[in-house]
């Protein structure tokens, strides 16, 4: 009896300690598909409300007759005009503002891993992600 409350008190005692962490490794986000926040369904030309952050959208299937279903749309406001659906440049995913764009054609957009709408933007002889809203 004592052999059995002695092991079920070892297993209790096991149970209650913490579990490893798990460590994940660098990851990179090269493309629009493992971009988080992409909005389904907009409509091209249609109005938008934030030119700033997760500004990416889709096209929707059923609507956008002057724009390929799924392609790829941002929101953005021309000469600080009211914000619109736009076709977007090509995307290069998950970027941080300030890094080096050098790997990438200067009018790729991306998104900064709070949201923020990024460009590629080469200045001073210096390439590297920018702000897309200003």
């Amino acid at each position: 009896v004592r052999f059995i409350v002695a092991s079920l008190a070892a297993l209790l005692g096991l149970s209650l300690l913490p579990a490893p962490l798990a460590v994940a490794g660098p990851s990179s986000c090269d493309y629009p598909d493992c971009t988080p926040g992409i909005i389904p369904n907009r409509v091209l030309g249609a109005p938008c409300d934030n030119s700033t952050y997760y500004v990416f959208g889709t096209a929707d299937y059923n609507i956008s007759f002057a724009t390929q279903p799924g392609r790829l749309m941002f929101c953005g406001s021309p000469r600080r005009y009211e914000p619109r659906w736009f076709r977007s440049p090509p995307m290069a995913g998950v970027k941080n503002e300030g890094d080096s764009c050098v790997d990438w054609p200067t009018y790729y957009v991306a998104q900064a891993p709070d949201g923020l709408f990024l460009v590629c933007n080469a200045h001073d002889a210096v390439q590297v992600w920018e702000r897309g809203d200003t």
